[in-house]
């Protein structure tokens, strides 16, 4: 009688296990596939291009806690492009001032590349040596561009990453 308590007993935990592991299975929610990357605008509409940097911005955001903050201007043939300009330099150097902590991303994209690279060139200027440390900043623009955007960060001690936008 005791032996055939203790099998009972192990079968029992058996079908305990095998029941508790299929009611996991059934729990996990099937995998996501990964949606397809959004097409870089091949106009200068400022909706497709804020949808596309949407999409860049979390593909890049591996080490990031924070939201990010993300700066945008427009093509330059907008009629306000230099009041958009100057309000969006204004903002990065107000941001940067008041400081940006670890874990944080920058990211900056705009189909007027050269003017972007400009803008962090400029806003970037007086970022005291390692000041950024542990931040990161995305520039999503041309490859022509992205060597004056990494020399103007790279000083604060920021991890630099480029996105082409062809």
């Amino acid at each position: 009688m005791r032996k055939f308590l203790s099998t009972t007993r192990v079968v029992l935990i058996a079908f305990l296990a095998v029941f508790a592991l299929a009611a996991c299975k059934k729990a996990e929610a099937p995998a996501k596939a990964e949606a397809a990357p959004v097409a870089v605008p091949t106009s200068g509409d400022a909706n497709a291009w804020q949808a596309y940097a949407t999409d860049v911005v979390k593909r890049n955001m591996d080490g990031v806690t924070n939201s990010p903050f993300v700066y945008f201007l427009p093509q330059e043939s907008d009629a306000d492009f230099q009041a958009q300009y100057d309000a969006q330099l204004d903002k990065v150097k107000t941001d940067i001032t008041r400081g940006i902590l670890e874990g944080n991303m920058l990211a900056f994209v705009s189909p007027a590349s050269a003017k972007m690279a400009e803008l962090v060139e400029t806003a970037f200027k007086d970022v005291e040596p390692n000041g950024m440390k542990g931040v990161k900043v995305l520039f999503i623009g041309k490859a022509a561009d992205s060597a004056r955007v990494e020399a103007a960060v790279k000083p604060a001690g920021v991890t630099y990453v480029f996105v082409e936008a062809k």
